[in-house]
């Protein structure tokens, strides 16, 4: 999952600090093995340690990013105009839950859930479902644990479920009609109780900058 990449200025400006942070996270992917960790500079190994292991290559790969959002787009501005957001936002929750569609949830026979919102299955889902493992914090302490997950025929109905859910949930009231404003999103899905990760507001918050960034 992407965060803010936060880098010292130095008088740099943020392509030359991120050219260069990017260049040694590529050679992290290329070399692959565990001894090429400690190489990374502190402020590629924090950027390698907020984005999450595999996710790595999802973060700094144009084309595969390219492709996520060419596929998912009119999901999202569908999903948008209806929750009063903009589509980027909604693209960028896509983008952290699934790692840009890297990490998606899958079925006990291997096939895609199409979940990109990491919606779980409660009692209230009269859909199939997928059980994955998962990372939940747990009066503050981080656990690994195997939960179920909506699946759905495509990625039409999951962003269409997702719009429902957030629309039609007065916990997200506050997320509905923010436009472009990822920070005022982020928070109020935060504060809703969308994820039990304490730190949640602001990853999603940071993917939507690294998301707007890549875009200009």
């Amino acid at each position: 999952m992407a965060l803010p990449l936060d880098l010292p200025s130095d008088g740099a400006g943020f392509a030359e600090q991120f050219a260069g942070v990017r260049s040694e996270v590529e050679r992290y992917i290329a070399n692959g093995e565990a001894g090429a960790v400690p190489a990374l500079s502190p402020e590629a190994w924090r950027v390698r340690q907020q984005l999450g292991g595999g996710a790595i290559d999802a973060a700094f790969a144009p084309k595969d990013k390219q492709a996520f959002v060419e596929e998912m787009l009119p999901h999202a501005q569908a999903a948008a105009a209806r929750l009063g957001v903009a589509p980027d936002v909604i693209l960028a929750h896509a983008a952290l839950e699934s790692g840009w569609g890297r990490k998606p949830l899958v079925r006990g026979d291997g096939s895609n859930s199409h979940n990109l919102f990491g919606i779980k299955a409660d009692s209230r889902w009269r859909g199939d479902a997928a059980a994955a493992m998962t990372t939940e914090f747990i009066h503050g302490q981080k656990q690994s644990r195997v939960e179920s997950f909506r699946a759905y025929p495509d990625y039409r109905a999951a962003f269409d479920d997702y719009a429902n859910l957030l629309a039609s949930n007065p916990r997200y009231r506050a997320a509905l009609g923010v436009g472009g404003d990822a920070e005022a999103f982020a928070s109020a899905l935060a504060r809703g109780g969308y994820a039990t990760d304490p730190d949640y507001a602001s990853k999603l918050a940071g993917v939507a900058r690294l998301f707007r960034r890549g875009a200009r």
